[in-house]
């Protein structure tokens, strides 16, 4: 029953009626969401048979995020509701957006690894919108590549632009973050531009896009092939660092024709000639190292890995250790030859067995020598400490003990010595030892190429025994080690590289000549390029 005994309602009523306090009911009336209908002589508000279901209205649009103005529209009939609906819509889409990119930067932050002072950037970095984003590259690339008449390889870097999902991981985030600071460095930018000027004196016919995931404007077809030769360059690389064969060995040259002849189908002629290489040779080995050499460019490298891991697309696989060995291998190998497989030997594994041993006993006892203070000092090995040279034999015992145990090892740049480089030598080497008797590696072949496991093991013999050359002149000590056994891991060497041309990235300097009368360590130190 209406309480002035009409169809009016009062405001007290009317908030009976559906729940609404009051306080917000007046509210709503001031901003005239609910104006009342009439008043009562002393100035009370009252409200007619419509307002329970209006003010329904207001308060569901104001439960979904409806503005006062938005509301007050479609009551006023001046904006459809659907409208309404789809403006909100859009903003609440902004809002959200908004929170989410505030939480990801709190859940990078949560996750550690975020500086306070890189706190500011971070979160602006997080708020710009797909397009900002898209722009921040793209005038990056304009700069970089301004004047350079290379096209197809400007769009292909543009329509890889980084797109960063609408909730980031902290680890997309963090990438977004570096590859925005990325692109602002000049050296970047100077990488950018080589690609390119190379990409329009070269194109078509170029595998950096399997390299490093950029592309360059050919079409599926070229770019499936290069990526193929790329894949197959990446595996036989890296299965030769792993089964220990030096980019300048003799065993190498079959690795490197298999590749030559894998890339030839892919190229096309340059400009500035009538015919792409058509034979293996040294033309197309130079040039198939000097699109190796020019792709090999780390800031871009860094760049795609960013793009993939802020995208979240799958990351191209790293090529440092692969084009290292791959380059160094075509500058060893200009002229394709014919390998000579008797090169290899056929070593006696027991003779072979007992040379390690004598090796590892010499040079232990120089290692037993090593104090701390002597880490730090110079070596015969450019750049080498002490330290580093003692790692690096080391590593030699655990590669060899990784192939002979089937699971050959990447982690090359670790530290393999420990608080006790000699409790570390000694241990690798008892290691080794035990797996080559064990796994019958002296007697087992490995590789394409099919090299005796002996031989493998021989070449880590001729490895520590001149090394153990640059210890003992490191440390002043005596350097005609292993006499019983060091003829013959001289004539090793000989026969394994002798006919290895000495090139950059190679794994000797040129031959010195040894002083009459020199020790066989001595003779094999001035045969793999050192002062003796």
């Amino acid at each position: 029953m209406y309480e002035d005994g009409t169809e009016l309602l009062s405001i007290g009523a009317l908030s009976r009626l559906t729940g609404v306090c009051v306080k917000t009911i007046r509210n709503w009336s001031d901003q005239d969401l609910l104006p009342p209908t009439a008043r009562t002589p002393a100035g009370y508000r009252l409200y007619g048979p419509d307002a329970p279901a209006r003010l329904e209205i207001v308060r569901s649009l104001r439960d979904l995020g409806v503005g006062t103005a938005a509301i007050r529209a479609v009551l006023h009939r001046e904006r459809t509701l659907a409208d309404t609906a789809a403006r909100s819509a859009d903003a609440l889409d902004a809002q959200i957006a908004a929170l989410r990119a505030q939480r990801a930067v709190l859940r990078a932050v949560a996750a550690g690894g975020t500086a306070a002072e890189e706190l500011p950037q971070m979160t602006r970095l997080a708020r710009l919108t797909a397009e900002e984003r898209r722009r921040i590259v793209a005038d990056v690339i304009d700069d970089a590549l301004d004047g350079v008449p290379a096209p197809a390889y400007r769009s292909g870097l543009l329509a890889a632009t980084p797109d960063l999902p609408d909730d980031p991981t902290p680890d997309q985030l963090h990438a977004w973050n570096e590859l925005a600071l990325l692109v602002r460095d000049p050296e970047f930018r100077a990488a950018l531009r080589r690609l390119a000027v190379y990409s329009a004196r070269t194109a078509p016919g170029t595998v950096a896009p399997a390299l490093h995931s950029s592309p360059t404007g050919e079409t599926a077809a070229d770019i499936e092939a290069a990526e193929r030769v790329a894949a197959l360059m990446h595996a036989r690389a890296e299965a030769a660092v792993a089964d220990g064969i030096a980019p300048d060995s003799p065993a190498a040259e079959p690795i490197v024709a298999e590749l030559v002849a894998a890339w030839l189908p892919t190229q096309k002629a340059p400009p500035a000639e009538d015919a792409p290489p058509a034979e293996d040779g040294p033309v197309t080995r130079t040039r198939l190292l000097e699109q190796l050499e020019t792709v090999a460019e780390p800031l871009v490298a860094r760049y795609w890995r960013l793009l993939c891991t802020a995208t979240g697309r799958p990351a191209p696989p790293r090529w440092e250790t692969a084009g290292a060995w791959t380059a160094a291998a075509l500058r060893a190998h200009r002229t394709p030859v014919l390998v000579d497989r008797a090169a290899f030997g056929a070593p006696d594994p027991e003779r072979v067995l007992y040379a390690y041993q004598r090796v590892v006993h010499a040079v232990g006892a120089l290692v037993a020598q090593v104090r701390p203070a002597d880490l730090a000092r110079p070596t015969p090995c450019a750049d080498w400490t002490v330290r580093e040279l003692l790692d690096h034999m080391v590593w030699e015992s655990l590669m060899v003990t990784s192939i002979a145990e089937g699971a050959p090892r990447t982690d090359h740049t670790a530290d393999h010595l420990g608080d006790d480089p000699r409790a570390a030598f000694e241990e690798s080497a008892r290691a080794a030892l035990a797996a080559f008797r064990s796994s019958g590696m002296t007697e087992r072949t490995f590789g394409p190429y099919e090299a005796p496991g002996a031989l493998l093991v021989q070449q880590v013999v001729v490895e520590l025994l001149a090394h153990g050359g640059d210890l003992a002149r490191a440390l002043g000590a005596p350097t005609a080690l292993a006499p019983e056994v060091a003829e013959e891991t001289l004539e090793a060497a000989r026969r394994i590289y002798g006919a290895a041309p000495r090139t950059e990235g190679g794994s000797f300097a040129p031959e010195r000549p040894a002083p009459p009368g020199a020790a066989a360590a001595d003779r094999l130190a001035a045969f793999l390029g050192r002062e003796v």
